[in-house]
């Protein structure tokens, strides 16, 4: 029986980060998106900013949407019931087409975004975050994608710029993920896009739960439509880090409490009878990612447990004392992290304790509808 879990708790540990890619590799892939070959036509756009309480750099958010290269372009400024002088901002910019689409009431992002999209008039809605900076051809490169028919949102890729400019977040974890993003575009579509800079067709937009993260929500809107979310490598959105790097933790508490919300009020994407491919995909990605830092906790202990009827179970428990012991290391001295050895497993257990957390919170109740840009 020992043994058995032992085997079942390796497989749960690296599923996720493995062996659900490596499927995905295997599996047929999608054709890549078809670009019209004739005139393009250039749709109507509504740009969709979010914001809450965000007077200190609305004014440099609005410069850079007014300077995007785009003849169609209406630009609406999604005011969570701010209470200081953002919406004042806004109303400076009416003349040059800026409009404001207020919440009197704070009930969170989505909220928020929903009264913006009861406003639009575009054909494709874009979406964006206060302190994400768009290159000025994005919006052309966006809506390129749409010209596919099979497609029904279309996802940025994060660029991470330090306090200097200079671009950063190019580590190991950072070309995983798009690595994988980019896996999942060409099968069943995303699971989420980024939620900082995305876009999708006006009939996707119809069903909005302001409770769910629009990010998964309209990657589940493509699935159940008929259409795939796909991710766009060459439409870029950059933005600070953090700038207090503890409160990056929060950060990433916020996100899974949010993603763990917005399954339990969309069970059905995990029935593969429904959605198929994209239901694997979810389970992949998302549920068997969340259920890591648990198989982590049952291999150690089983490990423990089993350490002396094999050489497999103790070559197990020495990996994992040697994997544990450069985190700790990190811990003990935050200089060993910049190496690479250190920086992985540290940032590897790190977000597994952020699970791990997030996820008793949400099991004692907590939910995050309202939220709090974070301060970059």
């Amino acid at each position: 029986m020992l043994t058995t879990l032992f085997w079942i708790s390796v497989f749960g540990v690296l599923f996720s980060y493995f062996f659900y890619p490596l499927i995905l590799a295997l599996l047929p892939a999608r054709r890549p998106a078809q670009f019209g070959s004739g005139p393009a036509v250039d749709p109507s756009v509504t740009l969709i900013v979010t914001a809450h309480n965000e007077e200190h750099r609305i004014r440099t958010k609005i410069e850079n949407c007014l300077a995007l290269d785009y003849p169609n372009l209406e630009i609406l400024i999604a005011s969570d019931a701010s209470d200081d002088g953002t919406d004042a901002v806004v109303a400076e910019y009416a003349s040059q087409g800026v409009s404001l689409a207020r919440a009197e009431e704070r009930k969170g992002k989505e909220h928020a975004q929903l009264q913006a999209i009861r406003k639009a008039t575009g054909e494709i809605l874009v979406f964006s975050d206060v302190a994400t900076t768009i290159p000025p051809d994005a919006i052309r490169r966006l809506v390129r994608y749409f010209e596919d028919p099979e497609v029904g949102a279309v996802s940025s890729e994060d660029r991470f710029l330090s306090r200097d400019g200079n671009v950063v977040g190019e580590g190991a974890y950072v070309r995983y993920e798009m690595w994988l993003r980019r896996l999942e575009s060409r099968r069943a579509g995303l699971v989420g896009l980024s939620g900082s800079f995305f876009s999708a067709r006006r009939t996707v937009c119809d069903d909005w739960d302001i409770y769910a993260p629009s990010d998964f929500n309209t990657a589940l809107n493509c699935a159940r439509k008929g259409y795939v979310a796909v991710s766009a490598s060459d439409v870029l959105g950059y933005y600070q880090d953090v700038a207090d790097s503890s409160k990056e933790y929060h950060r990433k508490l916020r996100t899974i409490i949010r993603g763990l919300t917005a399954l339990a009020r969309h069970p059905e994407v995990l029935n593969p009878l429904r959605f198929g491919l994209y239901s694997f995909q979810v389970i992949g990605h998302k549920l068997m990612r969340w259920a890591v830092p648990w198989f982590q906790v049952l291999l150690f202990t089983l490990s423990l447990l089993l350490a002396g009827k094999g050489g497999v179970y103790s070559l197990a428990l020495v990996v994992q004392c040697l994997f544990y012991g450069l985190v700790l290391m990190g811990h003990s001295n935050p200089a060993l992290r910049s190496r690479g050895y250190v920086r992985i497993p540290y940032f590897f257990v790190q977000v597994n304790i952020a699970i791990a957390h997030a996820t008793v919170s949400f099991l004692g109740g907590k939910r995050m509808t309202v939220w709090s840009p974070s301060q970059r």
